[in-house]
């Protein structure tokens, strides 16, 4: 199997920033190349992703012909809200026990508000990644960067949240 783990945003475009300065794209690079390194006796083969142009990034994501699609983002809003979620496309099957299992995963691990599955179209924001891609996708939403509390536990459990990932892939895997 071949999983894309795309990390979300971009170096100088580094997405919701931490109240201490730390970006999505940042904390995501790290958090990407642990999954992949987690992945590395098992029977996934890792296919790590830099997004350059996001309208581009589906036509990219196809051409690699991956098995499933994994998008790492964080969410923010206004430093209080709290939790988890993962977006699937509306008419995935596939896509939404993708995202169950994931969730299920992150949430065990971090133990934040599980805010469930969310089932997106193509006009919704992410949508687009969703619906373009030939592969299941799914976004990565497992705590808002923004709240000084859901950060910390995504800094100190970072490799818990690494492993917990990759081994939920490997389950979707088999």
């Amino acid at each position: 199997m071949k999983v894309a783990l795309v990390i979300g945003h971009k170096l100088f475009s580094g997405g919701a920033v931490s109240y201490n300065g730390i970006s999505e794209f940042e904390y995501n690079e790290e958090l990407v190349g642990m999954v992949a390194n987690n992945l590395v006796d098992s029977n996934v083969e890792p296919l790590i992703f830099h997004r350059k142009l996001y309208r581009d990034l589906p036509k990219e994501l196809n051409t690699k012909n991956p098995d499933l699609i994994i998008s790492f983002h964080r969410n923010a809003f206004n430093t209080k809200a709290t939790g988890s979620e993962v977006l699937y496309y509306y008419k995935s099957n596939t896509g939404r026990h993708t995202a169950a299992t994931l969730l299920n995963a992150i949430h065990e691990c971090s133990g934040l508000v599980n805010h469930g599955v969310k089932a997106k179209s193509a006009e919704d924001r992410g949508g687009y990644l969703l619906r373009y891609t030939h592969a299941p996708c799914v976004i990565l939403e497992p705590f808002f960067i923004d709240n000084p509390l859901d950060f910390s536990i995504g800094v100190d459990f970072k490799e818990d949240l690494a492993l917990a990932i990759s081994d939920a892939i490997i389950k979707l895997a088999k």
